[in-house]
């Protein structure tokens, strides 16, 4: 049992794992006298990794002596080219092992967009209660084969149906009840005694245990879903993270130059931006979109070189906002519009990064040589912009975060001086017109030795 419970837990990564579903006795997966069914879990929206498999795994299973290939979908549509897909359904439809496509495994599982026609070239389809296909589109031709959805095709090409719905339109190919297949485990069963192409399945015998009772006996199912270095491919191409990974490898692209060096950040930021740059590859973004992202982070980068968020921070904001929301074109049945959490984190990291820590890390980086030298005190510069009370001052060549008493405001352009240093911020007045407790500014210290004196 403890070998049987190992399998269970590395079978999505090993793939083709054998498991059997159905038999009393974890010794009932070598002694089933069946053919065993193999299943290749999709998710996700087709791109050419997902599509690659489905064919890898029926050649697999004609090569291995199964007697039908179950895909279990849950799928938005599909990223690759018409013809792409209508080289998967000519396989599908030309396959010598049987075909089943199962939608599922939760209820919210969905078979839109092209990858919907498997249902009209599959041998047996079935469904999760709760779940839907449709948004077919015109249908593709095929060489000696027809995609056939039956009556529903022209329902299906432009809206959807829930399980009741296919089942009574006949568009599911397999005689099920009105609670639907919800689980790979049912679909097995279900597909005992089904007759493809002349050939009846049989996923289910009896025999004879010890104690000369009849017990059922079933197939072998084996388990199997993308490679890992696919897999992680396939995660990288949805576009939640194609996005995320775009705009975090950005934002440590811009903390590295400013860092002057090329370290961590910089690997990392430049791995995570390629990443970002497959997945919007295989995506179907607008080129606009991902222009309004790099825009943002360049009006971004504009204010963290003055070490204050201001008016290109807003900018940025801006276009930020309008490239995220706008930045994927939508499929058939699905928008791809991004989702308010992703947004909420993308959003929220950017701001964090740019408003928070990059204006700290770039005034504490550069200004610390200087930090706690007495010469600065009494050095005389200029205010960059208005600084009432907080605001932007140039002593020597170096920009400062600056402070003045709310008394005595500086604009643009005026001369200042420097009294003292608060951590990182310069505290200045006036050269003329200073306040009083600007310019007396004493320790206690000091002013008793005045008194003494």
């Amino acid at each position: 049992m403890r070998r049987l419970a190992i399998t269970l837990l590395i079978a999505p990564l090993a793939g083709m794992v054998g498991l059997s579903l159905l038999g009393s006795t974890a010794s009932a997966e070598s002694d089933s006298p069946l053919a065993p069914v193999d299943v290749l879990q999709v998710s996700g929206l087709f791109d050419p990794l997902t599509v690659r498999s489905i064919e890898d795994a029926i050649d697999d299973s004609e090569a291995n002596g199964s007697q039908a290939l179950i895909l279990q979908l849950n799928t938005g549509g599909s990223v690759v080219s018409r013809g792409d897909m209508t080289r998967l359904l000519q396989k599908v439809a030309d396959a010598k092992v049987a075909i089943g496509v199962w939608v599922g495994q939760s209820g919210d599982a969905r078979a839109y967009g092209l990858p919907a026609q498997l249902f009209g070239v599959a041998d047996v389809t079935a469904m999760v209660a709760g779940s839907r296909v449709g948004y077919t589109g015109e249908l593709v031709v095929l060489d000696g084969a027809v995609v056939d959805l039956g009556p529903s095709a022209v329902l299906l090409r432009n809206g959807s149906m829930s399980f009741s719905q296919a089942r009574k339109s006949g568009v599911l190919r397999l005689d099920i009840s009105d609670e639907g297949v919800p689980t790979v485990k049912s679909m097995v069963l279900a597909m005992d005694g089904v007759t493809v192409d002349g050939t009846t399945l049989d996923t289910v015998a009896e025999r004879l245990n010890d104690n000369g009772n009849t017990e059922n006996v079933s197939t072998l199912v084996r388990f199997s879903g993308l490679g890992l270095l696919d897999e992680m491919f396939h995660t990288v191409g949805s576009p939640p993270m194609a996005y995320l990974f775009f705009i975090i490898g950005c934002c440590l692209l811009i903390f590295e130059f400013f860092t002057a060096g090329v370290g961590v950040a910089g690997v990392v930021g430049t791995v995570l931006t390629i990443f970002g740059c497959y997945g919007f590859s295989a995506l179907p973004v607008r080129e606009v979109a991902v222009a309004l992202l790099v825009s943002a982070m360049v009006a971004f980068a504009i204010d963290v070189q003055v070490g204050i968020p201001r008016f290109w921070t807003g900018v940025g904001t801006t276009l930020f906002v309008l490239g995220s929301w706008f930045l994927y074109r939508p499929l058939p049945g699905n928008d791809l519009r991004l989702g308010w959490i992703t947004l909420f984190v993308g959003l929220s990291g950017v701001l964090l990064t740019f408003v928070v820590g990059m204006p700290s890390m770039v005034r504490t980086r550069f200004s610390t040589p200087t930090i706690g030298r007495e010469w600065m005190i009494g050095s005389t510069g200029l205010a960059v912009g208005a600084i009432s009370p907080e605001g932007v001052a140039q002593v020597g060549e170096s920009k400062w975060r600056a402070r003045t008493n709310r008394a005595t405001p500086l604009a643009a352009g005026d001369q200042l001086r420097v009294v003292a240093i608060d951590g990182v911020t310069l505290e200045v007045e006036p050269l003329e017109g200073a306040a009083r407790d600007y310019r007396e500014r004493r320790s206690k210290t000091d002013a008793a030795s005045d008194i003494a004196g």
